[in-house]
C-alpha cells in the first residue's frame, strides 16, 4: 500500500492475521503479519501519532483490537496473547460486516488513550529523569526479576556497546549466557547498531539482548533475526514498559486496573 490504512481498514487484516496465525497470536505477530500482507514501507511505519509518540499504525491497531474485543470477536488471554472467538467463520468477513457504533468507537478511544498515557509517562521518566547508569541498573533489576542469574552491569568505554551480561535458565535445567546492550533514548535503532552489537558479542556468547526506550527500524528487526548470524532478541519501548507492569516495578496497578507510574521508584536508581 502507498498510504497508511485507517482504523476501519485494519479490522479485516487483524482478523485475517489471527486466522492465518492459527487463531491466536501476540501483538508483535499480528503486527508483522499485517505489515507483510499490506506491504507497508518503512516510511509509513515511521509515521508518529502526535498524542503518544508511538507509531500511528501501532496506535490504530491497538484501537482496532479494543473494538474487536468489545464486540466479542477476539479476546485477550494470558500475557498479551489474542485469540479469535469460537464463532468467527472460517472465512473472515469483510470490513463492511464489522459495524462500529459511535459509542463503541468512543469507548475504544478512551481505553486505548488511557493505556498509552501511563506508558508515555513511564518512558518520559526513564528517558528524562534516569541517568544512563540508573537505566542500566533498572534493566539489571528486570532481568533478575525474570529469573536471570549473575546479572552484572559491565559497561566500559571501548567495549563495543556491551553494557552487561547474565545467565538465563530454562526450566531450572538448561542455561545460556547472554550479553545485553541498553540504549536510553527516544530515537530509532537502525540495522547498523545491531550489526555493531553482534560484532562485539561474537566469541563471547551465542545470544544477545538489545534493550531500548526507543524503537527499532524494520531493517534492524530483520538484521537481528538474519539467518546464519547469532540471534539478538529485541526489547523496545512498548515491551519495556509492559515488562515493568508485568513485574510491578514502578508501575502500581489498582484493583480496577487503573495504572499509575511511581516516579519515586525510578528516581531511587
Amino acid at each position: 500500500m502507498k498510504y497508511l490504512p485507517g482504523r476501519k481498514e485494519l479490522m479485516e487484516p487483524t482478523l485475517e492475521a489471527l486466522k492465518f496465525l492459527g487463531g491466536s497470536a501476540n501483538t508483535d505477530e499480528i503486527y508483522e503479519r499485517i505489515v507483510d500482507r499490506l506491504k507497508l514501507s518503512d516510511t509509513l511505519l515511521e509515521i508518529v501519532n502526535g498524542k503518544t509518540g508511538q507509531s500511528e499504525l501501532q496506535y490504530n491497531l491497538a484501537w482496532v483490537r479494543t473494538v474487536l474485543k468489545n464486540q466479542g470477536l477476539i479476546a485477550k488471554v494470558g500475557k498479551g496473547v489474542w485469540v479469535l472467538a469460537d464463532d468467527i467463520p472460517l472465512v473472515v468477513q469483510g470490513l463492511n460486516e464489522v459495524e462500529v457504533k459511535e459509542n463503541e468507537a468512543k469507548e475504544a478511544d478512551e481505553e486505548v488513550q488511557e493505556a498509552e498515557n501511563w506508558k508515555k509517562l513511564a518512558l518520559e521518566i526513564i528517558t528524562e529523569v534516569l541517568s544512563p547508569g540508573a537505566f542500566e541498573r533498572l534493566v539489571q533489576r528486570i532481568l533478575r526479576e525474570k529469573g536471570f542469574s549473575q546479572v552484572e552491569v559491565t559497561s566500559r568505554s571501548g567495549d563495543g556497546g556491551i553494557d552487561g551480561r547474565g545467565i538465563a535458565k530454562i526450566n531450572g535445567i538448561l542455561s545460556f549466557h547472554i550479553i545485553f546492550q541498553c540504549k536510553r533514548y527516544k530515537g530509532k535503532v537502525g540495522s547498523g547498531e545491531i550489526r555493531d552489537f553482534r560484532g562485539a558479542m561474537i566469541g563471547r556468547t551465542d545470544k544477545g539482548l538489545f534493550i531500548t526506550t526507543g524503537s527499532f527500524t524494520r531493517d534492524a528487526i530483520l538484521e537481528a533475526n538474519r539467518d546464519g548470524a547469532p540471534a539478538i532478541d529485541l526489547i523496545d519501548d512498548e515491551k519495556l514498559v509492559e515488562k515493568l507492569k508485568e513485574l510491578n516495578l514502578g508501575i502500581d496497578i489498582e484493583l480496577r486496573e487503573h495504572i499509575t507510574v511511581n516516579r519515586k521508584w525510578f528516581e531511587s536508581f
